[in-house]
């Protein structure tokens, strides 16, 4: 009765636990990794199964003679022959009946009417260097579902490099419980074998198993009937005491809520690797902007200084205009200029003040071209550097997860080739001339093709910025001389001189208004422009970033939900 309830109650926790593996199932499956989803899949497919051991070792190491005298029948279960020949993993249940099943060309089930088997299941496996790589594979891949490892050695070399190696696949990837056996102990004599025995010892320890089970056997002596030498009843009594006597389907149930664990440890670190990715990647993207804004911030500063060197050369050149009309207005120059037009045209009223303003226009047109081409090449050394600095970050940007992990490796070689990209596509973006040339910055009648001469690509900031502000500096002299002609239109009289200087002065004040306010407009609408453009080569990262953030908080939802269910489970069967 008392074990009809047990039963009862060890399968309510099977049916929770193979909810919470199909869980785990979906999510590896979220993830993309075949190789998880398969281990998974075994894994809910084995959990009805009995309490397994697996025999691993490399080939010859006795691993198949070590379970035949283990199992203690008459005849030989598992095939033992000269040469490595076990290619398929055999799985040895219990059944009424003995017989043979082979459910796949990697796998064979061995049924046998022997009592231990009625709480366990021993599985032998092909081995660790075997000839051909698929045995290998088969080896590697059973081992999630196990729970308990028996690590066969040869007892005359339990050193081999190969042999560890497999060790630390096991420990350290699937920290499975494991024993280690020291098969054909007969052909050392005592003090070599315990030699050997202290050896693995501190060959486990040092790999991170501390006080590990070491049991050294003779399955030949133990075929022959020579129990006490060899030392075949130690590991049966370890297995009593450890395994059966009804503690098997419940140790079996906790080995399979470690499984999941761990492979919800490798998804968890997975994800938080892809987390720290994403940090970086965000702290990399706010670096770029600031990149950009403090080259902004030192064009227009640039672009302020410009116009200050400008507006200067402009006072200074229509302050000496201004005095030279004044002086020209005065009573006695007026009456000069007027009697003198009677005798000849040679500098008449309308002459000079045509003359004035030829002089105004060309001077303000050399002065100003001259200042403009001084500060023209910091602001697009400045601008030229906004691309260069991106550039440069662009191919140091930090990589955390790397193409080579073992999940996330397609993440990571995806977010390569979204930088790589863009890495290709900004040099592109670079060499473009139209993509520094704003067009509808420029007078229509601007012509590109003739127009530039300093070069393509980025090369053509300098020019682009002297079209635009020389452009500017034109139209504004223009418009200040032909404003001044229409005030000195019809002037011949010394009445108008103080109407005549207040308009000069109100026309002068406009066109340097106009000169700052154009010359900020123009300039500054082009950086700022060039600046949004060069941030927009980043729109498919940014979207590769958004989509990360949507899949990791989704992912660590599922993996926490999983990981509360397993903990739940595991604290009820305690």
């Amino acid at each position: 009765m008392k074990s009809r309830i047990l039963d009862k109650r060890l399968q309510k926790f099977r049916l929770r636990l193979d909810e919470t593996i199909k869980n785990l199932h979906n999510l590896t499956q979220d993830i993309q990794s075949k190789e998880l989803s398969g281990t998974v899949s075994e894994l809910r497919q084995r959990i009805n199964e009995p309490y397994m051991f697996v025999v691993v070792g490399e080939v010859k190491a006795g691993k198949s003679s070590f379970v035949n005298a283990l199992l203690e029948t008459e005849k030989d279960i598992c095939k033992v022959a000269p040469d490595p020949c076990t290619d398929t993993v055999q799985q040895i249940l219990y059944g009424e009946d003995e017989q043979i099943l082979v459910m796949n060309p990697h796998l064979k089930k061995i049924l046998l009417p022997v009592d231990i088997l009625k709480e366990i299941a021993i599985v032998d496996t092909p081995g660790t260097n075997a000839i051909s790589e698929g045995h290998q594979k088969i080896t590697e891949d059973f081992i999630p579902s196990s729970d308990l490892i028996v690590f066969v050695f040869e007892a005359k070399n339990p050193y081999r490099q190969s042999s560890w190696d497999f060790f630390d696949f096991i420990h350290k990837d699937w920290r499975k419980k494991i024993i280690f056996v020291l098969q054909q102990s007969d052909l050392l004599n005592e003090a070599d074998l315990k030699t050997n025995i202290e050896g693995v010892r501190k060959h486990a320890e040092k790999k991170g198993l501390l006080e590990p089970n070491i049991f050294a056997v003779s399955a030949k002596l133990e075929k022959e009937g020579n129990h006490e030498a060899s030392n075949f009843a130690e590991i049966r009594e370890y297995i009593k005491e450890n395994i059966t006597g009804g503690r098997a389907p419940i140790l079996k149930l906790k080995n399979n809520i470690d499984t999941s664990k761990t492979i919800l440890t490798k998804i968890k670190e997975g994800v938080l690797l892809r987390e720290k990715q994403l940090e970086a990647d965000n702290k990399f993207r706010v670096e770029i902007k600031k990149s950009l804004n403090e080259q902004e911030k030192k064009s227009l500063y640039q672009v302020d200084v410009l116009i200050e060197n400008i507006l200067g050369a402009y006072e200074n050149i229509t302050r000496e205009t201004e005095q030279e009309i004044n002086k020209g207005l005065s009573f006695g120059s007026l009456l000069g200029k007027s009697f003198r037009s009677v005798l000849s045209d040679k500098e008449s009223v309308k002459m000079w003040f045509e003359r004035v303003a030829q002089d105004l226009e060309k001077n303000l047109t050399k002065t100003l071209t001259q200042k403009l081409s001084e500060g023209i090449t910091a602001i697009a050394d400045t601008i030229q550097q906004m691309a260069k600095i991106i550039d440069l970050q662009l191919s140091n940007s930090p990589k955390i997860l790397k193409e080579n992990h073992a999940i996330f490796g397609d993440i990571a070689d995806r977010r390569s080739r979204v930088l790589q990209d863009l890495q290709t596509e900004f040099h592109e973006f670079t060499k473009e001339t139209e993509n520094f040339v704003q067009k509808d910055l420029f007078p229509k009648e601007t012509s590109f093709s003739t127009d530039f001469v300093a070069g393509g690509g980025i090369a053509i900031i300098g020019t682009a910025i002297a079209l635009l502000t020389q452009g500017v500096v034109f139209d504004v002299t223009g418009g200040i001389i032909t404003g001044l002609g229409l005030i000195f239109t019809g002037v011949t009289v010394v009445l108008k001189k103080q109407k005549i200087m207040q308009k000069y002065r109100e026309q002068i004040s406009e066109g340097k208004q106009a000169l700052k306010e154009e010359i900020h407009q123009k300039l500054s609408t082009y950086i700022s422009n060039l600046k949004n453009q060069i941030d927009s080569n980043f729109k498919d990262f940014d979207l590769l970033m958004e989509m990360e953030q949507k899949q990791i908080i989704e992912l660590k939802e599922k993996y926490e939900a999983v990981e509360r269910d397993l903990d739940k489970i595991m604290d009820e069967l305690v």
